[in-house]
């Protein structure tokens, strides 16, 4: 089998040029790039960004990277990547994890969607190509190739915050997600500058580390009943971690919002269902944008600004307005 050192050995140059050229790098002169790429195709040596530079652009198929199957909300994300590539004629891969950096150095693909906070930007930036465009969700990477999708999450925390003190709650927990998120850093300071500006004081004994699963708000609200006195109202920064929450609850006999009221963030399928507040995420149309703008990037038409998507509160029972 064709590996990177044969090709370094017949065009007389470092496997570290070489890899330069296969990765897009602009330290490389245009002779030894044309000289490394000419080899590339001699020796039918296509495993990664050199073979999606080489091959041809007829390749009409997306990635799409997400992190696991276990939070709803990327179905409608699917749903919405899927529905715009199938009208403009584009086949959808899905991977998960460590196939996809696999799959994005395969021949398969033309260009790749990515909702994975573990896929490190810095491999990511070393992928990205004008022959290879990347749209990523949920982080701002900036690089001339890579589009950012992200979620207005500071405003929109702020509005429901804001809003469950105008309805009367002033003692408050939170319950964050993955803590090196982009996501669970702005909506953790967008509740603090909220509670600063009324003049609310918020104790770090009631933040409970989440991981955006039901498990994870079941588990923080186990930790956090065991306090002498409870909060008014807990924030919780997914609907997932609320869900879990609200289960603890009920199982120790507290109701929801008699006892303690509760918000979450996404909107999903059982938010609703369960009279959740939270925070409505457009997810297909943020799907179906992710799409459209990496095709029309396949297609030439370049544009790599910073798109925010703005998403809105939705009020239910579990914060009904109460006089303290």
């Amino acid at each position: 089998m064709i590996g990177i050192k044969d090709v370094a050995k017949k065009a007389g140059v470092s496997v570290s040029t070489v890899s330069n050229v296969i990765n897009g790098k602009k330290n490389v002169g245009e002779e030894t790039r044309e000289r490394v790429n000419q080899i590339c195709k001699e020796l039918s040596y296509y495993p990664n960004a050199a073979g999606r530079n080489l091959k041809s652009r007829d390749n009409k198929t997306i990635l799409f990277n997400f992190s696991d199957f276990d939070r709803s909300f990327y179905l409608k994300i699917i749903n919405g990547i899927s529905d715009y590539a199938n009208d403009n004629g584009y086949d959808l891969i899905i991977c998960t994890n460590k196939s996809c950096e696999k799959n994005i150095r395969s021949n398969l693909t033309s260009g790749c969607i990515i909702l994975d906070s573990r896929m490190k930007t810095d491999f990511i930036k070393s992928v990205a190509t004008k022959q290879y465009p990347i749209v990523v969700l949920d982080r701002i990477v900036t690089h001339e190739y890579i589009k950012s999708i992200v979620v207005d999450n500071y405003d929109s925390m702020c509005e429901l915050v804001q809003g469950v003190i105008d309805r009367g709650y002033k003692r408050f927990a939170f319950i964050g997600g993955l803590e090196n998120t982009a996501d669970n850093k702005e909506r953790y300071k967008a509740f603090i500058d909220v509670l600063e500006q009324n003049h609310i004081t918020f104790r770090r004994e009631n933040y409970f580390t989440g991981d955006y699963r039901e498990k994870g708000g079941y588990k923080a609200a186990k930790i956090l009943m065991l306090s002498e006195r409870l909060p008014e109202v807990l924030i919780c920064a997914n609907d997932n971690m609320a869900i879990g929450a609200m289960k603890a609850f009920r199982e120790n006999g507290l109701k929801v919002p008699e006892d303690i009221a509760i918000t979450g963030f996404d909107n999903c399928d059982l938010a609703e269902a369960t009279g959740l507040t939270t925070v409505a995420i457009p997810n297909y149309e943020r799907g179906y944008l992710a799409a459209q703008y990496l095709i029309e990037n396949m297609q030439g038409n370049h544009n790599v600004n910073l798109f925010k998507i703005s998403a809105k509160v939705k009020w239910r029972k579990t914060t009904s307005s109460k006089v303290r």
